[in-house]
């Protein structure tokens, strides 16, 4: 790909940015100018990857470890992102965990951690960019497309977590559209990921829900969210776009 440089003098924070879409996230905003950082849990080598992989671009980048479970180290990771970066002006908001299975089998512990994840977590950092932010800001939140259409049962809790980021989305766009600031959902579909891989034993039945039949690739969701970031999006705002091969058509 070639850069247009469409975000030089920016900085981003892709939080779950070691692996799978955020990895390739991360290193798109790079390739268009923005220097990044990135979170972690337990894939700090991964991480380090990333920012390695960054750095080879001539951009700026960090690993952060910061578990969006844990409601201070959600919040702390976009102070220390900013710090490291110097300012923060764009976050993605990537990191989630995902638990499918009988609505009877859901224990109160799988909706908590669910939950502090999925939703807390993703207020959290929200909040704590919006006050970093200045205008221009860009908040983008992964979503899924799930929140479009539920093909069928086990989705429950999930479905539940990624409906909360469409509501969260909307009220940051009113809240801080007076600011400059832009908040935006993108909500993939099946994407060929290593915990989602397109030749997995479930692949052939999500393929087959798509109308184009196939897996999308984390390049194509990173697309979108790059464009989001970016100077041509400035007017856009509270709104949901799907990446997900028409799953919802």
């Amino acid at each position: 790909m070639t850069s247009r440089g469409t975000l030089n003098g920016r900085t981003a924070l892709v939080t779950g940015g070691s692996r799978g879409i955020g990895a390739v996230t991360a290193l798109r905003l790079a390739q268009e100018g923005a220097d990044v950082a990135v979170t972690y849990v337990r894939g700090k080598d991964a991480a380090e990857e990333v920012v390695r992989a960054v750095e080879a671009l001539g951009r700026r980048a960090v690993a952060l470890r910061a578990d969006s479970a844990d409601a201070e180290e959600a919040a702390g990771a976009v102070d220390r992102a900013a710090e490291a970066l110097g300012r923060l002006d764009v976050l993605v908001n990537n990191a989630a965990t995902g638990l499918m299975g009988p609505l009877e089998d859901m224990s109160l512990a799988d909706v908590d951690q669910l939950l502090a994840v999925n939703v807390r977590g993703v207020f959290l950092t929200s909040q704590a960019a919006a006050a970093v932010m200045t205008s221009g800001g860009r908040i983008i939140t992964v979503g899924s497309c799930v929140t479009q259409r539920v093909p069928g049962p086990g989705a429950t809790l999930y479905a539940m977590s990624k409906s909360a980021v469409i509501g969260l989305t909307k009220a940051l766009a009113r809240e801080l559209g007076g600011r400059g600031i832009t908040a935006n959902a993108v909500h993939p579909g099946p994407i060929d990921t290593d915990m989602n891989p397109a030749d997995g034993p479930y692949a052939p039945a999500q393929a087959a829900m798509t109308a184009l039949g196939r897996f999308g690739t984390a390049a194509e969701v990173a697309s979108l969210v790059a464009h989001l970031a970016g100077p041509e999006a400035a007017y856009v705002t509270g709104a949901e776009f799907s990446v997900d091969g028409g799953h919802a058509a």
